[in-house]
Formats: structure tokens, C-alpha cells, sequence
């Protein structure tokens, strides 16, 4: 795999300071979705849809973190990463996603960070990583607007609880990927499918943020918080009559329909008109609410083509054939990357972290047990450069998280393609680093690290 990272001299050494870290969420590494009280999420029910997931997998058990938390904050340790991101699993607190709490999934967070902190780790607490309590579905999900008191509530309850040890908050993962695949395209859970389902969500999980802002801001003192947007810059598949706008629509629900308002307090004006039927006076002024960082999702660039019979008026479209990629198909663009992170960094003047970035293949241990990955180790060299060459330009890039800490399940695709710098034997929970763990090791701590 060959990569152009933009770079032909070598960079200056990042800031002491610089984040290095890695990134989990609660869906696909934790399992134990009917231990301890926890409720059904969106995703449990979404898995027991025929077809819906590679495989038919499920993320009952996943990874077992939850049982087996402390050999994962082990291998953080050993790898030298200064933070940890994960998410909490709302229907572990709130089984019905609000009223009586759950004593127990409280517990386990309490675990968690603890020894994140006795380990001199970091911990980055994400509120929202698509894991919606059923219950609240059932009320329509995002599409109620009764959503923004339910998500604030649930901050607050995290808050309260562990805002004496955690200073980190994100809002949202992704907002611009769960509301496009789980009500527009209806690929992800809660598959619905419908425009309208799609803009109300969209506008409900932004005046989320905003009252979750502030309620962190009034509960934890000194609590540093932004939302994750995934930012990938949206091309045309053709040249065929329309594909140009599909583009620009997609970049525009991709790209802007979070940030832009939540940051700049406006939507993007390719998708202003329908989103103002969902609009009360004063909502944008409660949308756009301070942050102190910008986190960045990157894997590369995406395609759109028209199509006049799709809801939306466009379709998602297959990278160019010849374009460099990763082992399951996804485009290897580290320049893109690195215009991402300057574009980022003019438009919203926030100190900006990559929160992920990674490669994804289908891997198994050799026969001496051990997982080499030179592709991910390329792919990781090749951004890391591009990272580097953005902040030259004059990117205040702060932090970067490689997705992921382990081999996860990746939502539709199931197990199949793995992410991690650990390989999980599913089967036995055993848990290998492979050699991009090492190579990521030496980078942290500033040893050659030469892909």
C-alpha cells in the first residue's frame, strides 16, 4: 500500500504535551448486555434484524471488557498512551434511559476510571456512541423532541457521578453518521428510513449537545467539552448530471449539519430550507453553546452520486477503482487527511483532536501467535505524517487517537474487519498485540518508528 502523505522532509518533533491515545466505544467492546441491570439498546434490537449484521453477529459479548477491563487498561499502559477514549452506555445507567438508575453500571464506570487514573491515563468520557436505550425509541428516539430533556438528564447524571475525576466530555460521536444511517439510509439501527425522521433527528441531537453543554459546564468545574464530528471530504463518483450537487448535498449533512450550527450557530445553506420546518424561536442560540476543542473522526475521503429515486436525492457511491486503499476497501488519502485538519482548523478556530483515525483488515495470528500488520503500520506512518505536516501549516492539532485499542464489533460488518492494535480471539477472549501496537509504542515515545 502506497501513501502520499504530503511530506518530503522530516517534521519537528510534536509538543510535549501532544494527546497520544486510543479510542473504544461501549457497543462494541464491552458485551455483557444482559448482566447487571443493564436495558436493551437500539443496537440489540437492531442485531436481531435478519440481514442487518455480517454474519448475524451481535455485540453480546464483543470484547467482554466488561469483564476484563483491567487487562484492557493494562495494555494501554504498556502501549504508553496518555488518554483513553471510551463511551458510557446509557442503558447501563438508565436501563429505560431515564428514571430508576442502575446502581450496578454506575459501578463499572467508577472501576474504569479508577484505573485509568491509577494507570496515568487520561480518561476522555464520550455521552453518546449510538447505544440508545430502547425504551427511549419506543418514544420515537431522536425524532422526539422530549430527546434533548432525556440525553441532558442522562449528562447530568454522569456528571454528578464522575465529574470529580473526569474533565474530558464529549457530547456526540458522530452525529453526521448515526442520523444519515440510522434514519436516512436506514443501514444502521433504528433503521427508519424517512427524510423528515432524519432532519428531526438531526435537530434534536443538536439542541442535545447544546443543553448538555451547558449542564457540564454547570456541574463539573473545569470540565474541557466537544462534540466528535466524522470530517471527510465529499467528491462525486462521475460526471454524470447531478453527481457534482449529490456531493455537495452529502458534504453538506456529513460535514456541516453539526458543526456549523452547534460552532458558527447556522446550517450549512444547502440544507437550511428543510431543516427550518423543525426550528422554535431561539433554538439556534441554544445549539450554539462554547466548546473547547473540535474532535476530528478521519478514515478518508467519500463518494456520492446522484439518484432521483433516493430520499434524499443522492446516493452513497463506491471510491474510484484505482485510488489507493486499505485492506477492506476503504480509500488511503493522507493528504486528504491533512486538508481536513487545515480546513477544520480555519472555519472553527478551536484546538482540534483526532479522535480516530485507524485501518481496517481481515487478520489472523500466524503460526508463532503473532499478528503482523504491515498495512496498518503504512497507513498509521503515512496520517501521523500528514498530521505532523498539517500543524507545520499551522493546524493547532492537540491529540491523536488511533481507533482502535482492540478488535471490536464494527457495526454491519460484525467481526469481520478488525480495527484494533490488539487482536481479540473472539472465541477465547485472548487478547494479542500486534506489531502495529508496537510500532505505536515506539512513536509515543519518540523512538524511530519508520513504517
Amino acid at each position: 500500500m502506497s501513501a502520499d502523505s504530503g511530506t518530503t522532509r522530516p517534521s519537528p518533533p510534536l509538543p510535549r504535551d501532544f494527546v497520544w491515545g486510543v479510542s473504544t466505544s461501549s457497543y462494541q467492546i464491552e458485551g455483557a448486555t444482559q448482566v447487571d441491570g443493564r436495558g436493551p439498546s437500539i443496537w440489540d434490537t437492531h442485531c436481531r434484524r435478519p440481514g442487518a449484521i455480517a454474519n448475524g453477529d451481535t455485540g453480546d459479548v464483543a470484547c467482554d471488557h466488561y469483564h476484563r477491563y483491567q487487562d484492557d487498561v493494562a495494555l494501554m499502559r504498556e502501549l504508553g498512551v496518555r488518554a483513553y477514549r471510551f463511551s458510557v452506555a446509557w442503558p447501563r445507567l438508565l436501563p429505560r434511559g431515564r428514571g430508576p438508575v442502575n446502581e450496578a453500571g454506575l459501578a463499572f464506570y467508577d472501576r474504569l476510571i479508577d484505573a485509568l487514573l491509577a494507570a496515568n491515563i487520561e480518561p476522555w468520557l464520550c455521552l453518546y456512541h449510538w447505544d440508545l436505550p430502547q425504551a427511549l425509541d419506543d418514544l420515537g428516539g431522536w425524532t422526539n423532541r422530549d430527546s434533548v430533556g432525556w440525553f441532558s438528564d442522562y449528562a447530568a447524571l454522569v456528571a454528578h457521578r464522575y465529574g470529580d475525576r473526569v474533565k474530558r466530555f464529549a457530547t456526540f460521536n458522530e452525529p453526521s453518521v448515526f442520523t444519515l444511517f440510522g434514519y436516512a439510509f436506514a443501514w444502521n439501527a433504528p433503521a427508519v428510513g424517512e427524510p423528515s425522521a432524519f432532519h428531526k433527528a438531526i435537530h434534536h441531537v443538536n439542541l442535545a449537545h447544546g443543553a448538555t453543554v451547558d449542564v457540564l459546564r454547570s456541574l463539573v468545574p473545569a470540565a474541557s467539552v466537544g462534540c466528535i464530528h466524522n470530517r471527510q471530504p465529499c467528491f462525486a463518483a462521475g460526471n454524470g448530471p447531478g453527481d457534482a450537487e449529490a456531493a455537495a448535498k452529502l458534504d453538506a449533512y456529513w460535514n456541516g449539519a453539526f458543526p456549523d450550527p452547534q460552532i458558527l450557530g447556522h446550517y450549512p445553506a444547502a440544507i437550511a430550507a428543510v431543516m427550518e420546518p423543525w426550528e422554535q424561536p431561539g433554538d439556534l442560540a441554544r445549539i450554539c453553546r462554547r466548546v473547547d476543542w473540535f474532535g476530528v473522526n478521519h478514515y478518508g475521503p467519500i463518494y456520492a452520486r446522484a439518484d432521483a429515486g433516493a430520499a434524499l436525492g443522492f446516493a452513497w457511491a463506491d471510491p474510484p477503482k484505482d485510488v489507493p486503499r486499505s485492506p477492506i476497501g476503504w480509500q488511503v488519502a493522507p493528504e486528504a487527511f491533512r486538508d481536513t485538519l487545515l480546513e477544520v482548523d480555519r472555519r472553527y478556530r478551536l484546538p482540534v483532536f483526532v479522535l480516530e483515525n485507524g485501518a481496517g483488515a481481515v487478520e489472523q495470528p500466524d503460526a508463532k501467535a503473532q499478528v503482523n500488520d504491515p498495512e496498518r503500520i503504512a497507513y498509521l506512518a503515512a496520517y501521523t505524517d500528514a498530521l505532523r505536516a498539517a500543524r507545520e501549516q499551522g493546524a493547532d492539532v492537540r491529540g491523536y487517537f488511533v481507533w482502535s485499542l482492540l478488535d471490536n464489533f464494527e457495526w454491519g460488518s460484525g467481526y469481520a474487519n478488525r480495527f484494533g492494535l490488539v487482536y481479540v480471539d473472539y472465541p477465547t477472549q485472548r487478547r494479542i498485540p500486534k506489531a502495529s501496537a508496537a510500532w505505536y509504542a515506539r512513536l509515543i515515545a519518540g523512538q524511530p518508528a519508520a513504517a
